[in-house]
């Protein structure tokens, strides 16, 4: 089995290689090939990658190349871990917005939008040349936005499934609080990527999330950086990313008084980057802990899997809604539960969702509609819409801004500007 992983030189990929290897019954790799341009965090992260399976006593070979076509060339799955534009491109994400009072964030509001318009054509990209090399292949993408980014691969017909870490997260902080395996707790996850809420939490077949609330209430909104309130008033446990839409001044407030997630984010590469050189290091640093990404390893292991093997397995990810959420286009990318097996994802049935969600799904989906028409057509008129669609910016003098401050800071990657 080959695994070809692009943007494999991320400090991401000793956390999925780990995974590979302690997963190997799930996933029994035989090949994994890294992808990335940057020839010198190549040889660092593969060096290390191939030590993490050497000393867990992997049989599988790991080799690195920037050639995408060689190194996707007769791939059973790719997985999407890049980022156009590096750290750099994020932290102008994270602060140009922040100049009009809106909120800077690289997934989402106007930050997400410039990510978006860089990453979706060069992604779409490399699916043509790995269903030219490799026509069989899945694509697994982790790469953000990844609502945005499935729903292009999608659209151009392409075997893909998204996939984020939040819901995995969340399994193994639940099942931590309430003392069981992860495996014994299933979640009502449901929304868009980056937009969710867990209206349950089963274990047995019972919903235990008033107990969980009631008992670790406050734990839970501490990690959320939410007030308890919320929890209690909406009785279910938003993402940590709906702080940006339930409190979007209050968080300005707090990026434009502290130093961005970026700088923090390019300071823990550079010493991860010197932690990978060590050629005594065979295993994953904890600093890695700190880089993001927790349990994207067993999410990936488990989500290729389930593609490649056909389990049938019941995981969280981002697919076409196909008419789970009758109030969305059938071509819109949610994020629920799904039976998963060698023919792609298939959404299970979801409860009616109330209002007080299904209103801010529905306006963040039209946003998503119209960024990856900006992303496909290009044009000023295309940002500026998708822009004002966004509900965290929704005024015409604040779009005018941002869509000029937008084009400003990434014409080097935009084609059309």
């Amino acid at each position: 089995m080959k695994l070809a992983v692009v943007g494999g030189g991320s400090t991401y990929t000793p956390e999925l290689v780990d995974g590979f290897a302690r997963l190997r019954e799930v996933l029994p790799v035989t090949e994994l090939v890294l992808i990335d341009p940057a020839a010198d965090r190549l040889e660092l992260v593969g060096g290390l990658a191939r030590r993490i399976l050497a000393r867990q006593g992997h049989p599988a070979g790991v080799t690195w190349t920037a050639d995408l076509d060689a190194g996707v060339d007769g791939a059973d799955a790719v997985l999407l871990q890049l980022r156009v534009g590096g750290q750099a491109a994020r932290l102008r994400d994270e602060t140009w917005p922040l100049e009009c009072g809106c909120v800077g964030q690289e997934t989402t509001g106007a930050g997400g939008l410039a990510k978006a318009l860089r990453t979706v054509p060069v992604v779409l990209d490399i699916a043509e040349r790995v269903r030219r090399r490799s026509p069989g292949a899945w694509i697994v993408d982790f790469t953000n936005p990844v609502g945005i980014v499935t729903r292009a691969l999608l659209t151009a017909g392409h075997r893909a499934v998204g996939l984020c870490n939040v819901a995995i997260g969340f399994q193994r902080k639940f099942a931590r609080l309430l003392d069981v395996r992860p495996e014994e707790v299933s979640l009502e996850h449901v929304g868009l990527n980056h937009l969710t809420w867990e209206r349950s939490v089963r274990v047995g077949g019972r919903d235990v999330l008033p107990e969980l609330l009631a008992r670790h209430g406050d734990a839970i909104a501490a990690d959320l950086r939410m007030p308890r309130a919320v929890l209690d008033r909406l009785r279910v446990v938003p993402s940590y990313y709906l702080r940006y839409f339930y409190q979007h001044d209050a968080v300005v407030r707090e990026l434009r008084g502290k130093p961005s997630r970026a700088a923090e984010v390019a300071a823990m590469e550079r010493e991860l980057l010197e932690l990978y050189g060590d050629p005594a290091l065979d295993e994953k640093p904890a600093l890695l802990a700190r880089r993001g990404g927790a349990f994207y390893s067993e999410a990936a292991v488990a989500l290729t899997a389930a593609l490649l093997t056909g389990t049938g397995d019941v995981q969280v990810v981002n697919t076409l809604n196909n008419g789970t959420l009758p109030f969305l286009p059938d071509d819109a990318v949610i994020e629920v539960p799904a039976t998963v097996d060698a023919a792609g994802a298939h959404p299970l049935p979801v409860r009616p969702l109330e209002a007080l969600y299904s209103g801010l799904v529905a306006g963040v989906t039209a946003y998503e509609h119209l960024a990856l028409e900006a992303a496909l057509k290009g044009g000023r008129d295309r940002v500026f819409e998708a822009l004002l669609a966004h509900p965290l910016i929704g005024q015409i003098e604040y779009a005018d801004r941002l869509t000029d401050d937008l084009l400003a800071h990434n014409r080097e990657h935009l084609a059309w500007a």
